[in-house]
């Protein structure tokens, strides 16, 4: 009964302050027709304020997230792959966006259908959010005139891309198992195959405007937790690990990237099994 109180006083904690945000980010239009720049200063600071307070929560909660792998210089403009086992991935994020002191500048790739959710989804809808119907011909449009206005402004970005397109779920494996069986590629258990898509139009498109891929893997001590196990302080350590790799260093040919992603996600999968040998039994 206690955790459960906890949990929803938490809840309200984190998304009264959103809401509160989302009704800051409506008055904000009064600066647009005046000053596009100040629109998205405000809405920037907005967002930052939000997601590091969430951040600070995670630290109150007592979530460890230990970074590791490669340094991240603060303040470039950077495309961001991470797998996705749940709603704790997001947060979990912050903290590397922060202490790169980009966290305000974070653009996600969402489904489109989030834009109609209150706190979460409206204010996406103020950051130069990509709502994608997971169908590229009519998300392709869309996607390259925000790509266009990134660059025509010089809008300092992190573009944040989970490439499986859906959390991670043991009956979506075995429908990609089926796949990976017809495509002769080597099966997975921790992760999904990448949709690459997404992923090739942001390096094609932002090179010149981004400076790296961050390839990220998340992986939980211990069985991936809830929403509700974040709130309720049952996740104890979260391990981040970072490559970065130079824009420049990656082709530009789509089937090249589609080989590069493809790869870093067996890469994933290998260490969370590696991770997941070493626990208790």
């Amino acid at each position: 009964m206690l955790l459960s109180v906890r949990a929803v006083l938490i809840f309200i904690l984190i998304f009264v302050p959103l809401l509160l945000i989302n009704v800051l980010q409506m008055l904000s239009f009064t600066v647009y027709p005046f000053s596009k720049v100040g629109f998205r200063k405000v809405n920037t600071f907005l967002a930052g304020s939000w997601w590091s307070y969430c951040e600070n929560i995670m630290k109150w909660l007592g979530v460890d997230v230990v970074l590791s792998g490669d340094k991240v210089p603060q303040g470039e403009n950077v495309i961001l792959i991470s797998n996705h086992q749940g709603w704790g991935d997001i947060p979990v994020l912050f903290k590397l966006a922060k202490e790169a002191k980009q966290i305000g500048h974070m653009k996600w790739f969402v489904k489109d259908v989030l834009k109609y959710v209150p706190g979460v989804g409206w204010g996406m809808l103020f950051l130069d959010c990509l709502f994608v119907k997971r169908n590229w011909h009519k998300d392709k449009e869309k996607i390259e005139g925000t790509f266009r206005k990134f660059f025509e402004n010089n809008i300092p970005i992190w573009l944040m891309i989970f490439p499986e397109g859906t959390r991670f779920r043991p009956h979506k494996l075995k429908r990609m198992e089926k796949i990976a069986r017809k495509k002769n590629l080597p099966p997975l258990s921790y992760v999904l195959y990448p949709r690459p898509r997404g992923f090739v139009a942001s390096v094609q498109a932002l090179r010149g405007h981004c400076q790296a891929v961050y390839d990220v893997t998340i992986i939980y001590e211990g069985e991936v937790p809830t929403f509700s196990d974040l709130l309720l302080g049952k996740v104890k350590k979260v391990n981040l690990h970072v490559r970065r790799f130079e824009l420049d260093s990656l082709s530009d040919d789509r089937a090249s990237l589609n080989d590069w992603i493809m790869e870093r996600f067996c890469i994933k999968n290998k260490m969370i099994a590696d991770s997941r040998s070493k626990w208790p039994t």
